[in-house]
């Protein structure tokens, strides 16, 4: 046993699922910032919180369907579903002009990732020893957050070069790459079943892994501040003068990269608890420096302190996620964290935009307020684990 769990996990079957992830990342990624002008051009410039808040809806709607369905019909197939609706979604928002089209496919295009995360995270822990799911996971995420860095860049640029819709069609080509990928991977579900409608009943026991609640909640409170970052951050980039608003997320994806090559495996070696608890202390510094910068160089700082400090909590907290789980429910208490993120990156974009309704002077004080929300994510641990220490 020992000789297994020390053998290399870089594998081709690892690298092709995370090849897949980076593709399907970079597709839903590409389109972000240029949605909050796109929506003004449409007339909806006092609706951009819901640009977000939408897309999270119908993924944390989808979890409990992909997590039941993840665990019965295979992880491959609910992979699979994930990038087709972007492939689909890609090219109908050319189609779509106007506001209600658009807010409709926000709505579908949520779906992707409410099925292929879910699914991927389980296939993770399937082929891979538990005492390595920090640093799979790291990397993996690391490998996602490639395609969050270069998928903005490069929608911004086809978008200022060659059009809008040009954009939304290159989106639709990459996750059209990630489904060919996917649909030649070994399925990991030992007991596959054949899909039926019946899988897509959904109880009560089948929305909510209660195992998995202490790793909800954290995600809740940390990832608001995302939610808040993507409804944001394209305006303050064009206020500052930032003609390609993907550099943000450029920034702070490459900085998230080069902590990603650690942090899984400290997590492994010092615990979840630890790392997630540095993590958490890092975002929020990031989100004061983020309201406190009002130039180029200070977004650029916040960017990178925050994808430092996502680089450290993301791999701990999905490993924790399966760490509280049962081996059969992976698929479910992977859905039941990604609610919780859904929920509060959905929640941080709502309100923000209600907040902020294009008043620029706002932004800073909107970046405070949600620095407070990430302190009730370390209040929350901090309490957890004294609890579990003294049972």
């Amino acid at each position: 046993m020992e000789h297994v769990e020390n053998k290399s996990i870089y594998t081709l079957q690892f690298g092709l699922l995370c090849l897949s992830s980076l593709l399907f990342s970079a597709s839903f990624n590409m389109i972000i910032p240029e949605l909050p002008n796109y929506l003004s051009a449409l007339g909806g410039a006092e609706h951009k919180g819901l640009i977000i808040s939408l897309f999270t809806l119908t993924a944390g709607i989808s979890r409990p369907f992909s997590g039941k369905l993840t665990d019965k019909w295979g992880r491959v197939p609910v992979m699979a579903i994930g990038s087709i609706v972007c492939v689909i979604c890609g090219f109908l928002y050319p189609l779509l002009t106007t506001l209600s089209g658009f807010f409709m496919l926000r709505l579908v295009h949520g779906f992707s990732t409410g099925f292929k995360p879910t699914a991927t995270s389980a296939y993770v822990a399937d082929i891979i020893p538990q005492n390595r799911w920090g640093e799979a996971l790291g990397m993996h995420g690391l490998c996602f957050s490639i395609g969050g860095a270069i998928g903005p860049a490069i929608g911004s640029y086809i978008a200022l070069n060659s059009g809008i819709n040009n954009m939304f069609y290159a989106s639709s080509g990459f996750a059209l790459l990630s489904i060919i990928i996917v649909a030649n991977m070994k399925e990991t579900l030992a007991k596959k079943q054949r899909f039926s409608p019946s899988m897509l009943r959904i109880s009560r026991s089948d929305i909510i892994e209660v195992r998995a609640l202490p790793a909800a909640i954290v995600t809740f409170f940390s990832y608001s501040a995302y939610g808040v970052i993507l409804t944001l951050i394209p305006d303050w980039s064009q206020h500052l003068g930032i003609a390609n608003k993907g550099l943000f997320f450029t920034a702070y994806t490459v900085a998230s990269i080069a902590i990603r090559f650690v942090s899984g495996k400290v997590a492994d070696k010092f615990g979840r608890i630890k790392v997630m608890f540095v993590g958490l202390l890092i975002i929020t510094l990031s989100l004061l420096v983020l309201g406190w910068g009002d130039n180029i160089e200070g977004l650029i700082i916040g960017a990178c302190i925050y994808g430092i400090g996502t680089g450290i909590l993301s791999p701990a907290l999905n490993a924790w996620t399966i760490d509280l789980s049962l081996p059969q429910y992976r698929g479910k208490a992977m859905a039941t964290m990604y609610i919780a993120l859904e929920a509060g990156i959905g929640g941080g974009a709502l309100l923000a935009g209600y907040v902020y309704h294009d008043v620029l002077t706002r932004i800073p004080y909107i970046m405070y307020a949600n620095a407070c929300v990430t302190g009730i994510a370390i209040v929350y641990i901090v309490f957890w684990n004294a609890k579990k220490n003294r049972t």
